[in-house]
């Protein structure tokens, strides 16, 4: 199973929040590419980041933090969201050396645009799910739709097999601490075409130990990693057995 380490961006700072709540943030670090470093020096191949400002504004906001987390993971595949938007965003965010490109609102708003972005950049374009209660949230989480996170798999999946992944977050267990929301995933995991990547509560070792028997295929971690509830070499060597 892939561990991807978060890196959430706010104001320039690595910050967590929690359950979406801007207002609810704590600032673990003000330089990013430092952060971004010692994570791969414990041995991550991969990095989860969002510009949380990107996802308010609708464009990307932090491009000096991205990049300096781009130069620190020495061609390791780096995840960003927040602010994908159009077709000139994720061309520049190639351009400066991300990996994979989570687009969620727009994916929403506009199912074929984010389809066709699939085809023209594969292998680069990742379905970013954010659900309170089942339903898709939008505009960094400060918007809920009335789409479920299962049909809008099933509508992307009748419209492209170009899809690299879906990153899925339960917003009500994002920063709490309190595990994942095992059943949705697990119910999302049973209708999405592509692999699914589990956000948000992952806290325990427990929690690695039951999304690797569930056979979900990645697992991204934040808070627990920052505040020392779960060791990165530890996960990963679990991960990898």
């Amino acid at each position: 199973m892939e561990i991807w380490p978060a890196i959430d961006l706010l104001g320039g700072n690595c910050v967590r929040l929690q359950q979406g709540d801007y207002n609810r943030d704590t600032v673990f670090s003000n330089d990013p590419g430092a952060t971004a470093s010692a994570w791969f020096s414990a041995g991550a191949n991969c990095l989860h980041c969002v510009d949380l400002d990107g996802a308010k504004s609708g464009s990307i906001v932090n491009e000096s933090a991205i990049r300096a987390i781009v130069a620190a993971a020495e061609g390791r595949p780096v995840q960003l969201g927040g602010g994908v938007r159009n077709q000139t965003t994720i061309e520049r965010l190639i351009g400066l050396g991300v990996s994979r490109l989570v687009a969620g609102t727009a994916a929403l708003k506009d199912p074929k645009w984010f389809a066709s972005m699939c085809d023209l950049f594969p292998g680069h374009m990742v379905l970013g799910l954010d659900a309170w209660n089942g339903k898709v949230a939008t505009e960094g989480w400060l918007k809920t739709s009335e789409t479920s996170a299962s049909d809008l798999v099933k509508q992307i999946g009748d419209l492209t097999k170009n899809c690299v992944a879906v990153v899925y977050t339960d917003i009500s267990k994002d920063g709490m601490l309190e595990g994942p929301n095992f059943e949705s995933l697990a119910e999302l995991e049973k209708t999405s075409p592509f692999p699914v990547i589990c956000s948000g509560g992952v806290t325990t070792l427990q929690d690695i130990q039951r999304l690797i028997a569930q056979g979900t295929r990645g697992a991204i971690v934040g808070r627990a990693l920052y505040e020392g509830h779960l060791d990165l070499k530890t996960v990963l060597a679990m991960a990898n057995a």
